[in-house]
């Protein structure tokens, strides 16, 4: 793959298209490790007298929305991460008007063109949109790993038409990862939790040699109560007969379930304080810790008690730990202990997709590209 970080190009006066994850809700700004990772790629280029034109989505808008613009982030950024050198946004898509207005661009500038996803044509990897998309450039950069297990056209397909790299923090991203799968000091302990109970019991099928023990939460905890034909009420989990029959199935030795929990309206929303007990004596013997999804309902400060426990457990522990999700690394970041996790990483579902060998198509993407 090529790193940008080990390129020998001249970046002088040229125009780079810097695909970032601004995949951002609303209010969640503060506390972004999306929003925290781009600049360095962007300084990367910059100094080097590159102009930069970043690209990125927001939501799954059907059509065109305010509500989805990328405009808002543009505007935080500039009061925060990019006081000294403001990006300038770009609202239309006349990519004429575009090119033009980047070619007359004084060297350092930066550019972020609006939502690409109010174009149905990025969502289905369209090429004839990822060559209007790499006509604006001269080089492509992916800085957006948390994205990079989707074929979009900004991600996979435009790859084919560009000189394209590897950005900064998705080399962290790869390395860090790429660490842990060719030497993960045991015990490995697992923790799985969030809302995609569906994502979790692909990437245990996956890692289930791997790892000598999984802690559960969230959607996953309740599937596995719910194969056992324990009630659940009306807590989220998943209802694929299959799963259900793996579940079944599996040594459930290396599977730690909660003991109790914080039930409200008739469902699961955090672990309880026995299974934080429970769950922070595995910790405390693992010598890697690999974590995706929070335990509860962290939205709501209540069932957020969980997570934060946890958090404090890994963050007092010396085992090498990653942390990945948008959710749990926010959170993290919120309580002010990202510098005390081993890596926090931006990718949740591409995380867990990337760990169990699943193909990537943005990574497959640099991999081809010349």
């Amino acid at each position: 793959m090529n790193y940008l970080t080990k390129s020998k190009e001249n970046f002088k006066n040229k125009i780079c298209l810097v695909r970032v994850d601004l995949n951002i809700e609303k209010g969640q700004e503060k506390d972004s490790l999306r929003l925290n990772v781009i600049k360095p790629t962007v300084d990367f280029l910059t100094k080097r007298g590159a102009k930069i034109l970043l690209l990125s989505h927001r939501g799954r808008p059907i059509k065109k929305d305010r509500k989805q613009s990328l405009g808002l982030l543009a505007r935080y950024l500039n009061l925060h991460q990019f006081k000294k050198q403001p990006i300038k946004f770009i609202s239309h898509f006349d990519f004429k008007k575009i090119k033009k207005r980047l070619k007359a661009a004084p060297l350092k500038s930066v550019f972020l063109m609006e939502n690409l996803r109010f174009f149905p044509e990025e969502q289905i990897n369209s090429r004839s949109f990822a060559k209007k998309l790499a006509d604006l450039g001269d080089y492509y950069v992916n800085d957006a790993f948390a994205v990079s297990h989707r074929a979009n056209a900004s991600i996979a397909a435009i790859a084919s038409f560009i000189k394209s790299f590897a950005g900064l923090q998705l080399e962290k991203e790869i390395k860090n990862l790429n660490g842990l799968l060719k030497k993960a000091e045991k015990p490995v302990i697992l923790i799985l939790g969030g809302g995609k109970p569906t994502d979790k019991i692909g990437f245990l099928k996956a890692f289930f040699l791997k790892a000598d023990y999984f802690l559960l939460g969230g959607g996953i905890a309740n599937t596995f109560l719910a194969a056992q034909k324990l009630p659940i009420g009306n807590s989220l989990r998943d209802h694929n007969k299959k799963t259900l029959a793996f579940i079944n199935r599996i040594n459930r030795r290396k599977i730690i379930q909660p003991v109790d929990y914080v039930i409200n309206n008739k469902q699961i929303l955090d672990i309880g304080p026995k299974t934080i007990d429970l769950y922070s004596r595995y910790i405390k013997i693992g010598r890697t810790i690999v974590w995706n999804g929070p335990l509860g309902l962290i939205e709501t400060a209540r069932f957020a008690k969980g997570t934060k426990a946890i958090t404090e457990k890994i963050s007092q522990h010396k085992a090498f730990s990653i942390v990945g999700g948008g959710e749990t690394a926010d959170f993290i970041i919120k309580l002010k202990m990202d510098k005390k996790i081993g890596f926090l990483s931006t990718g949740g579902g591409a995380m867990l997709e990337y760990l169990s060998g699943k193909p990537m198509p943005g990574l497959e993407a640099l991999n081809k590209s010349h």
